[in-house]
């Protein structure tokens, strides 16, 4: 799976923070100690060229090991399309203002604004019915889209810490477009907002204006996923941290990692929460 943000078996957070009261993973029988370590990945859309620009608006693609996303400011008219998509993709639509028309082999669907659809493999379209910004997260399974990400030159070996991706069974009935509005009541007690389907788990989370406080943020680490932070509004600083093993020779020095939105920040094998959080995906 890709965008899987759970916990590991010892993950920090303050009372006030709901994961406090998620029951702690069972501890792996016998740990395991890279021999390396994996950087992070930074796509910061605001401040490099876009990957295509058409007639259909500017694009920029930035992936991980397991994922692609590509952001794109769509215009009125402007059509996205896949032919012979291998696998399903997911769509966000994160303003209002923003609708589009989704095409599969089933017919067709108007999607609003403020909505994750899930899009089954073969061929599909997403034409905007209003200019506006769309994120489509793809796997590498799409290989044109991997191929095309400003930072594919990061992934042409294997990769230190992440086992390869497997997908999560098909539901019953096979795979069909789905939407789901993002228009969910806050609940202080559940951590944003989750949607899955066979290929991703899209943690929407709850916009904060303002930064985090200093002494309820949330130190965790990922034993052998990445997490990707998709920034659409506002900044944020990302401090990582590598763990020091017995082998000096693989140290890696703390990061502290600012970006702007739009940008994705590719976040391996560990981390701290980073203090200040606004929309994002």
């Amino acid at each position: 799976m890709n965008i899987f943000e759970t916990e590991a078996e010892d993950p920090m957070y303050d009372q006030s923070d709901p994961r406090s009261s998620l029951a702690q993973a069972e501890k792996p029988k016998e740990a395991h100690v890279h021999n390396s370590y994996f950087g992070s990945q930074l796509g910061l859309f605001y401040d490099t060229e876009p990957q295509v620009l058409d007639e259909n608006g500017k694009t920029w693609i930035s992936r991980g090991q397991n994922f692609v996303i590509a952001y794109s400011d769509g215009k009125q008219g402007g059509v996205f399309a896949r032919n012979a998509q291998p696998d399903e993709y997911a769509l966000i639509i994160p303003d209002r203002e923003t609708s589009a028309e989704i095409t599969t082999a089933e017919g067709t669907t108007v999607v609003p604004g403020y909505s994750v659809a899930f899009l089954p493999p073969g061929e599909s379209s997403i034409r905007m019915l209003t200019s506006g910004s769309i994120v489509r997260l793809f796997t590498p399974k799409s290989k044109d889209m991997a191929d095309a990400a400003s930072n594919a030159g990061a992934f042409t070996g294997q990769h230190p810490n992440v086992p390869p991706f497997e997908a999560w069974p098909e539901p019953p009935g096979g795979l069909k477009l789905k939407w789901y509005t993002l228009d969910v009541p806050e609940d202080p007690s559940r951590f944003g907002r989750i949607y899955r389907c066979t290929t991703f788990m899209i943690n929407y989370l709850t916009p904060r204006v303002g930064p985090r406080e200093r002494d309820k943020v949330s130190p965790h680490h990922h034993d052998d996923f990445e997490q990707c932070s998709l920034a659409l509004t506002g900044t944020f600083t990302h401090h990582l941290r590598w763990p020091w093993t017995t082998n000096m020779n693989i140290w890696r020095d703390d990061e502290h990692l600012y970006c702007e939105s739009p940008s994705v920040c590719v976040i391996p094998h560990r981390r701290s929460t980073p203090p200040p959080r606004n929309r994002q995906a």
